[in-house]
């Protein structure tokens, strides 16, 4: 008799979850707080314009990439046009300075060695990291814990990465970046590649890697867009999708999971349960704690996430075609620090959407600010709502203040502004502390390989973000699949994908 699953959540891993959960005989149903699919990969509109509020490039976005296959068996990239970034990121300095990050490792090579040719040797250990990176493919295709002797030995082959991530495992972004003389260098590295204590530079190396090959590319019209594609796939494969059904309890009978209760008391049962919500909320509170170890428990105790942030988005009548397509945007220094959120800016970040025309009407664009967050800040003013509203307002106005200094004349163009705090990011899609990736990638989460499983619980899996440090929509997608991998084995049937 076909099994019946119940998947909590429609972002990208409960979405990935139920398209193969569906592509192997099994009866599945997600049940979403929200109103639309792809959770934390989503977009708004606002007085004509699109906010993206997640992707900024994508793994797989081209051929060459195991995770381009997977796109392709959830529906994701077929037919989408896809912009390859020449630059990663400039982070402009005093007097007329400025750190490009070329996605070409040749050019950016020269380009750093013009910068700071007192730097040749250190610049060259970087680059050979990234080079290493080009040569590695992530193996995607079977759950780890699936592995058999046979494909132990097949491991072998990458003896050549085991050597790259024996040297690069413990390097973070700050040691790293210590090592240069040049102290524009020095600064404009760290800002470039993630200034975050214990962040692990082998992340950036990576990403570099796959932005030369040209497989990690930006997908046209947004992380919303991207995220629909794959509820069609879904919805297509037999699936159904419960929309603005918030779930609060997972239901538990002798140790086993058999469904879940909604908010508004509606119960649903089936064979086996998959949670591909907020780590923190369904262990602690949907099943209240019961199913946890002194490991689980020091995850969150002990390991540090991605800072949540504050995200000021702007509408511009300005088209900014002076300005060459960047991935992450650009980031200057500010003529005095400002106090933004409760925390002090020297610098600020603007991610320009000049390089995708479906989030603007012609001839204007999409600006957008993200700054790290304090969460407790936010969270304390919004107990008291007029303040809270006062806070995001004074956020907006500094802002806009501060960008018509880089671009005179911003502040007169400005037809759209829009504020997300943590608490917005907590709000809509259930993410403790409002992180939006999770557990930061450090010397103890890189190589860690989470438990999709709770002790002592029967029939019930995670998958997302909170059991896949580094987070990111690549690895959501990939720990839905994998999910169902690990059910089709306990339940003795072959795993198989289609591709439409």
């Amino acid at each position: 008799m076909e099994k019946s699953i119940i998947i909590i959540g429609a972002g990208i891993a409960g979405l990935s979850a139920g398209c193969y959960g569906q592509m192997n005989g099994y009866r599945t149903q997600i049940f979403e707080m929200q109103n639309k699919p792809g959770g934390l990969c989503t977009s708004w509109k606002r007085k004509g314009y699109t906010i993206d509020g997640c992707l900024h490039w994508l793994l797989g976005s081209g051929p060459g990439s195991s995770f381009y296959h997977l796109w392709e068996e959830l529906s994701a990239v077929q037919g989408r046009r896809m912009v390859n970034h020449e630059e990663f990121m400039r982070v402009e300095g005093k007097a007329g300075k400025v750190f490009i990050v070329y996605t070409d490792i040749n050019r950016l090579e020269q380009h750093m060695k013009e910068l700071a040719p007192e730097d040749t040797n250190v610049i060259e250990e970087f680059v050979s990291g990234v080079r290493t990176c080009t040569h590695w493919d992530m193996p995607i295709e079977k759950a780890p814990e699936l592995y058999s002797t046979v494909d132990g030995l097949k491991l072998f082959k990458m003896l050549p990465l085991l050597r790259f991530m024996k040297k690069w495992r413990t390097v973070t972004t700050r040691d790293f970046a210590q090592r240069f003389k040049n102290p524009f260098l020095r600064q404009a590295f760290l800002i470039a590649f993630v200034d975050l204590p214990g962040f692990l530079l082998v992340g950036m190396l990576m990403s570099l890697a796959w932005m030369h090959q040209k497989i990690a590319g930006y997908p046209v019209g947004g992380s919303l867009e991207f995220a629909r594609a794959i509820e069609r796939r879904y919805l297509d494969l037999g699936g159904e999708i419960h929309y603005k059904s918030p779930v609060t309890k997972i239901l538990v009978e002798n140790d086993q999971a058999v469904g879940l209760r909604l908010a508004d008391g509606a119960e649903y049962r089936s064979d086996i349960v998959i949670s591909a919500a907020d780590g923190h909320t369904t262990i602690f509170n949907m099943l209240d704690g019961k199913y946890i170890n002194d490991e689980i428990q020091g995850y969150y105790d002990q390991f540090p996430i991605f800072p949540p942030l504050t995200q000021i988005a702007l509408g511009v009548a300005r088209s900014f075609d002076e300005l060459p397509h960047l991935a992450t945007g650009i980031n200057y220094p500010l003529d005095k620090p400002v106090t933004i959120g409760g925390q002090e800016l020297k610098r600020l970040p603007v991610h320009i959407y000049n390089f995708d025309p479906s989030l603007a009407p012609a001839g204007k664009t999409v600006l957008k600010v993200m700054l790290n967050s304090d969460y407790e800040y936010w969270k304390q003013l919004k107990q008291d709502p007029e303040r809270y509203k006062a806070e995001k307002e004074q956020t907006a106005d500094k802002v806009i203040a501060l960008l018509d200094r880089r671009f005179p004349g911003l502040a007169a163009q400005v037809e759209m502004c829009d504020v997300a705090t943590p608490v917005t990011w907590e709000h809509h899609t259930g993410n403790w502390q409002g992180s939006g990736e999770g557990w930061l990638i450090t010397k103890k989460t890189l190589l860690m390989r989470m438990s999709k499983t709770l002790p002592g619980l029967k029939n019930f899996y995670m998958a997302g973000q909170w059991v896949h440090p580094g987070g990111g929509v690549p690895t959501a997608a990939m720990s839905g699949r994998w999910v169902t991998q690990i059910i089709c084995h306990q339940d003795k049937r072959p795993f198989v994908t289609t591709t439409p």
